[in-house]
C-alpha cells in the first residue's frame, strides 16, 4: 500500500477509487495506515471499509486511533462495531479507553454481552481468566459427527475458533475435545464421546497468565481450555492473546534490562521527567 496515493486520493476527495483499493487491502496494513492519517482522515478513510473488513480493522488499530473513532461514530455505527467484536477483542478495548468513552461502549452493548465483559474485567488483571474468551463450540458426548457438524454450522459463525470444539456434561463440566480434523475423517454416524479426546489439558481462570501462554505453546494448541474451581468450562485462551502476553512480558524483560522501569504508557507520550525518575533507581543499582 502506497501512502502517498491514499493521501492524494483524500486530498482529491476521490472516495470511490479509494474505497476500492482499500477493500482489497489486509486489514492490519488498512491499520497500520489509519494509525499514520490525522485523525479526521482517519474517519473518513474508515467510514468507506465495507462492515466487515472495517471491524477487522478496528481490532488492529491503536489505543489512540480507536478512542478518535469512537467519538466520531454515530450511535448506531458504535452498536455495529461493538456487535461484531469478539468479547475477549471487547474487553481489551473497554480496559484501554478513558471512564467517559467506556460508559458510551458499555450504554450500546448488548446487555448479554456486557454481563459477560464485566464477569471477565472482575479477574485479576494478570490472571488467564483475564484474557479469555466466552466464544467457542461445545459438543455432547450422545452427538453424532452429523449433529455436531450442524451445530458448528449453525453457532460457528459467531465464534472466535471452530478447530477445536469442548465437549461437556450438562453441568457444563469439560469432558473432552474434538477437532475439526478428527470429525472430518470420522463416520457421520459416530458417536462424539467416542472418537474425542479423553483428559483434556486445562487451565483454572486464577492461573498466571504467562504460565497460560507458555503451557499453550508449550502443547502446540490453537487454544486453551479455561475452567472454573468446579472444573466447568467457562472460556478459552486463544493463541493470538497468547502470544500478545508473550510479546508484553517480553517488553516488560527489556525495560528492565535497559534500566528502565516497565510503564503501561506510551513511551514517546511520557515525559522526560517520567523517563528520568523511572531509569534513576536502576541506573544508582547498577553504578
Amino acid at each position: 500500500m502506497i501512502f502517498e496515493s491514499i493521501l492524494d486520493l483524500l486530498k482529491n476527495k476521490d472516495y470511490k477509487t479509494l474505497k476500492s483499493l482499500l477493500s482489497e487491502e489486509n486489514p492490519a496494513d488498512i491499520a497500520d495506515l489509519l494509525d499514520e492519517l490525522p485523525k479526521e482522515e482517519a474517519v473518513i478513510t474508515y467510514r468507506l471499509l465495507p462492515k466487515e473488513l472495517a471491524t477487522d480493522v478496528f481490532s488492529h488499530l491503536e489505543g489512540d486511533n480507536r478512542e478518535a473513532l469512537i467519538t466520531a461514530f454515530s450511535d448506531t455505527e458504535l452498536e455495529e462495531v461493538i456487535r461484531d467484536l469478539f468479547i475477549d477483542d471487547a474487553v481489551d478495548l473497554i480496559e484501554e479507553m478513558p471512564a467517559s468513552v467506556v460508559k458510551r461502549i458499555l450504554n450500546h452493548t448488548d446487555p448479554q454481552d456486557r454481563k459477560i465483559i464485566n464477569e471477565i474485567l472482575n479477574y485479576p488483571k494478570d490472571s488467564a481468566g483475564s484474557i479469555m474468551t466466552t466464544e467457542f463450540v461445545t459438543l455432547r458426548l450422545d452427538m453424532t459427527v452429523e449433529q455436531a457438524f450442524a451445530r458448528i454450522r449453525q453457532t460457528g459463525v459467531d465464534k472466535e475458533t471452530i478447530y477445536t470444539c469442548y465437549v461437556t456434561a450438562p453441568t457444563k463440566e469439560l469432558l473432552g475435545t474434538v477437532s475439526v480434523k478428527e470429525l472430518l475423517l470420522s463416520d457421520y454416524d459416530k458417536k462424539i464421546g467416542d472418537i474425542m479426546e479423553d483428559n483434556p489439558i486445562s487451565v483454572k481462570t486464577t492461573d498466571d497468565r504467562e504460565e497460560v501462554a507458555k503451557q499453550l505453546t508449550h502443547y502446540d494448541f490453537m487454544a486453551m481450555p479455561v475452567t472454573d474451581t468446579e472444573d466447568r468450562l467457562v472460556g478459552i485462551v486463544t493463541f493470538d492473546d497468547a502470544m500478545d502476553v508473550i510479546e508484553d512480558e517480553t517488553e516488560e524483560d527489556f525495560a528492565i534490562m535497559a534500566a528502565v522501569t516497565p510503564s503501561e504508557d506510551d513511551y514517546l507520550k511520557t515525559s522526560i521527567f517520567a523517563h528520568a525518575k523511572n531509569r534513576i533507581v536502576w541506573l544508582l543499582f547498577l553504578m
